[in-house]
């Protein structure tokens, strides 16, 4: 009995030490960067600080405030289904670590939950390794460090959604070797279907590779019949996974559909990516720079010592030669997936990723890792002629990657990785027997110190944001937000002209038009490219707004920053002088709040033309005045925009022209500086608005006024910007340099809006606005009251099959107009309306979800009465 605890209490120290030497080590390369709380640093880059650290602020603010928003969120955009963007980025349990990290102090949190994770991983493979019995005593940390820490997780570090999968892989592959070799089928139906509710996208790429692992381990078993029924046994258990998982799965996969799935590739092309050999160079450490992360190769570095451990399981007699064939086919189909398109496309649902290609790669460095925990075992020793021939193959494959050139390889990290290439093969020449004890000290600590030395240096090559750039920009945030709910709990949009990210609203718990995600709907950034926005298949962004689609929007309050050092930590992203209209209703020491009259309600009356409305003009200030129009009964030829011609031009080193827009200019002398400088002066004190094609912005650096022009500058559509407001008769000069040696005058013109008009078009719409009785953030109701020429109840809620409406307690028919929002028809007089949003296919899936449950609970409690039985 005293044996037994020692031995258990032996082998939870191995299991608590795995989970501590990946954490420890990466807690100290953090305090050498100064990461949070240990410096000014912080871990936030590329996605991670402009996507994923918004994403865990509005996980934080829903489940502790308003639980509605984990449906749907007028944070997303215009508004948007969150179930989607849920089960993608934010379902990961350890996300709850952040509820305790609250605004500036967030940055902190993502360091520990990152530390956390490397931990788990670790745990996850050492307990593995313990309870199939690869690998025993001290020498597991060789193995589980090397896990936690590949070249995978390295490179995905900002990637903090996929980490789950790493740590959820090894207890997967627990539970299918617990199907197939004990008949139990308990353990792998529950953590496959974890690890689909976690995140779903890993979950399909772990789904294929625990088909392959399958496919190795059939020639242990007996016969064809015992693999024909233990393929069922895993068939069916796969799938009451997915059926459990099915109250996540099904909604997930309509929202998928409305959006991400709609860039799936239908042609798929037999073509290899690039030329495969360049795969070589991951097997130097450190193998990764930022120029990887939009193209590159798979990040598989495992330090020499296991890989060299995994290529010779092919070779090593010991193993069945019928699954070292299979394993073989496995791992060539691992290689061509990371440079064949088709295979390519199959790990990654059809899609190609943009940025980050090979997500997948982790599964090849668990393939490796557990082929070398089979290889590398007490007894193992390599002959002399084999080491000689191993010697040789690693100095032409490391003089062969030092002349491809790769950006990402000094020859520093060369030297390095012969260096503990040539160790790793001495050390597994030693024999073991001499000194055992010695012996696993050198294993463990050369796969650590290599696989360690590879972080170290690949994460040196990444820049990072600074805790106070992202600490004063969300105190200023956060102040300026709290302060108008303070004085406003209506419903309402708010604009702004500053910007850290374009997912600010999800970070300050706010309703804009603003955001950056996979699972934006393309009928929103269409629709916003339309008028005149920043936009592109993932985002958008609304900053260069007008008063028109102010109003039109509902974009009640505006922030801007004050002219003061505090205001220094907000980027601008717009300029807005016809805000200086607008009423300043409350400041902070950052930002200046307006309030804006202007605005609509979320809904009201309007004509019933706009069921009918159909897009006839690329020009954006002429489609929002027929959308405006149109709404207000009123005839589109009457535009609220007028053309207005430029006061003078200048050309400097460019042809002269009489026409401005639609002009190619080029450069005369070549070698000199040109521009185009436009001049004009504004007749009156009315809105004046620029408008700018994508290819003037990505041609020429723009001024006004001799000042840096603040515009976002990625935009697919023509744009428009705020020119002028109140400068009657004072001049404003757009001064155009080239950059390169043409401009192209893309749809240059500028346009003054008509204020009477628009105003005489807004009274006619607040006449007939929705007086919100109750709110949240998936439930609207109120009276309306609509006039004798007013048959639509119109929306500026984003069309969807979610969203459902009841007039007068009876339900109601509703159209998409402009082919975006959601309108209603009715007809005139007083009506009670109620709009409510649940998300589609939910009920199905709680259904298959039940069903499921029942089913696997079922097999489960039959097999364990068997078992009893037997006993």
């Amino acid at each position: 009995m005293f044996l037994y605890q020692h031995h258990r209490l032996y082998r939870h120290k191995i299991l608590i030490t795995s989970f501590l030497l990946p954490v420890i080590l990466m807690t100290c390369y953090f305090a050498y960067r100064q990461m949070t709380p240990f410096g000014k640093s912080s871990l936030l880059t590329v996605d991670l600080g402009q996507q994923y650290v918004d994403f865990f602020s509005y996980l934080r603010s829903t489940l502790l405030h308003h639980p509605s928003s984990f449906f749907y969120s007028f944070s997303k955009g215009l508004g948007g289904e969150m179930f989607g963007t849920n089960a993608y980025y934010l379902l990961s349990p350890l996300n709850l670590i952040l509820l305790f990290f609250p605004g500036q102090h967030l940055a902190t949190g993502i360091t520990i939950v990152t530390l956390v994770r490397y931990g788990l991983a670790g745990l996850s493979f050492a307990w593995l390794l313990q309870k199939t019995k690869l690998q025993q005593g001290w020498r597991i940390l060789a193995f589980s460090t090397v896990y936690s820490m590949n070249g995978w997780m390295i490179a995905n570090q900002l990637n903090m959604i996929w980490q789950d999968a790493l740590i959820i892989l090894p207890l997967i592959i627990w539970g299918l070797l617990k199907l197939i070799y004990q008949h139990k089928v308990g353990t792998y139906i529950s953590w496959l279907a974890v690890m689909l509710v976690d995140n779903y996208y890993m979950g399909w790429m772990i789904a294929i590779f625990t088909l392959l692992f399958f496919l190795w381990q059939t020639p242990a078993l007996a016969n064809w019949r015992h693999r024909g029924v233990t393929f069922l046994r895993y068939l069916g258990g796969s799938l009451l996974a997915a059926g459990i998982s099915a109250v996540v799965l099904l909604p997930t996969f309509y929202a998928l559909m409305q959006s991400k799935g709609t860039y799936t590739e239908t042609k798929i092309q037999s073509r290899f990516e690039y030329f495969a050999p360049k795969m070589l160079g991951k097997l130097v450490p450190g193998s990764f720079n930022f120029n990887q992360m939009p193209s590159g190769q798979p990040n598989i570095y495992i330090g020499m010592l296991l890989m060299l451990g995994a290529c010779l399981y092919f070779f090593d007699t010991r193993f069945d030669l019928r699954r070292r064939l299979i394993g073989a086919g496995i791992s060539i189909f691992f290689i061509l997936s990371f440079c064949y398109e088709p295979f390519d496309l199959l790990w990654h649902a059809g899609q190609f990723p943009v940025w980050y290609p090979y997500r997948f790669s982790y599964l090849f460095s668990f393939w490796c890792i557990y082929l070398a925990a089979k290889v590398i075992q007490p007894d193992f020793k390599i002959k002399r002629r084999s080491a000689v021939i191993l010697t040789l193959l690693i100095i032409a494959i490391y003089w062969y990657v030092g002349t491809l050139n790769l950006s990402y390889i000094n020859s520093n990290q060369r030297n390095i990785g012969l260096c503990f290439a040539l160790i790793a093969v001495c050390c597994l020449c030693i024999p073991r027997t001499n000194s055992p004890r010695l012996y696993d000290a050198l294993l463990v600590l050369l796969a650590v110190c290599d696989i360690a030395m590879s972080g170290y240096t690949a994460l040196n090559k990444i820049s990072y944001v600074s805790q106070p750039e992202f600490g004063n920009y969300t105190v200023a945030l956060d102040k300026a937000v709290n302060k108008l709910k303070k004085n406003d709990d209506g419903f309402y949009r708010v604009a702004k002209t500053f910007m850290r990210t374009k997912d600010d609203p999800f970070q300050a718990d706010f309703n804009s038009g603003d955001h950056f995600g996979s699972t934006l709907e393309p009928p929103i950034p269409a629709f916003m490219g339309a008028i005149g926005q920043p936009d592109g298949d993932g985002f958008i962004t609304y900053s260069n707004g007008t008063q028109v689609s102010d109003a039109l929007l509902g974009y009640k309050y505006t922030m801007s920053t004050r002219n003061n050092s505090a205001g220094k930590n907000l980027p601008l992203s717009g300029y807005r002088p016809d805000w200086y209209s607008y009423p300043l209703v409350s400041t902070t020491p950052a930002v200046n709040i307006r309030e804006n009259s202007h605005a609509l309600p979320i809904a009201f009356g309007a004509n019933g033309a706009i069921l009918n409305l159909q897009r006839s003009t690329m020009d954006p200030l002429n489609y929002q005045s027929q959308i405006f129009q149109t709404l207000a009964g009123r005839p589109t030829f009457h535009s609220l925009f007028a053309v207005q011609n430029f006061s003078s031009v200048k050309f400097n080193n460019v042809q002269t022209a009489k026409q401005i827009t639609g002009t190619i200019f080029r450069k005369q002398n070549l070698l000199k500086p040109a521009s185009v400088q436009l001049e004009f002066i504004p007749p009156t004190n009315d809105s004046y608005y620029l408008t700018l094609g994508p290819n003037v912005e990505e041609d020429a650096t723009i001024t006004m006024n001799n000042k840096h022009f603040t515009q976002y500058n990625t935009f697919r559509n023509t744009v428009v910007i705020n020119a002028a407001h109140d400068q009657k008769g004072k001049k404003v000069v757009i001064n155009l340099q080239l950059k390169k040696a043409t401009l192209w005058m893309q749809n240059v013109s500028i346009y003054q809006l008509k204020q009477r008009p628009f105003i005489a078009s807004l009274r006619t719409l607040q006449k007939s606005p929705l007086k919100i009785t109750s709110y949240s953030s998936n439930r609207i109701s109120g009276t309306v009251t609509l006039h004798q020429k007013q048959r639509v109840l119109m929306t500026t809620i984003p069309a969807s099959k979610g969203w459902h409406v009841k007039v007068d307690g009876k339900t109601a028919t509703t159209r998409t107009v402009l082919n975006t929002f959601m309108a209603v028809p009715m007809t005139p007089g007083k009506h009670y309306v109620e709009f409510y949003y649940r998300p589609p296919l939910l009920i199905l899936g709680l259904i298959i979800t039940a069903i499921s449950l029942g089913i696997a609970s079922w097999w489960v409690k039959k097999q364990h009465q068997q078992k009893s039985l037997f006993d």
